[in-house]
């Protein structure tokens, strides 16, 4: 019987640690980017196709960046700016906010 308490007790310890483990990983994971919003589009309506782009990457609290890239057949110019909490201190373009929608929007909620 004792051996069978001090098992049971080495069990609660080893339980108690992975519990722990799991709220360390919990708090990780929605730091992580989990939203993803593209949207393609065409800058210059009388030349080209969609070859620029928006991509909004979020994490669980919409903190993240928004990054957008602009081609054209001579150059190709590329912008970052910060996300927090769904918003920027910077203007965004109608493409920007599209793309920071889609990826609030995409998570899956349970």
């Amino acid at each position: 019987m004792k051996e069978i308490l001090a098992n049971l007790h080495e069990l609660e310890k080893k339980l108690d640690k992975a519990l722990e483990e799991i709220k360390k990983l919990e708090k990780k994971q929605k730091l992580s980017v989990q939203k993803l919003g593209v949207v393609r589009f065409n800058p210059f309506s009388e030349v080209g196709s969609d070859q620029s782009f928006s991509v909004a990457l979020l994490n669980d609290e919409n903190d993240g960046v928004v990054i957008t890239s602009l081609y054209t057949r001579q150059e190709n110019r590329v912008y970052g700016k910060p996300i927090k909490g769904g918003q920027s201190e910077y203007t965004l373009s109608e493409e920007e906010k599209k793309a920071i929608e889609k990826a609030k929007n995409s998570k899956n909620n349970e």
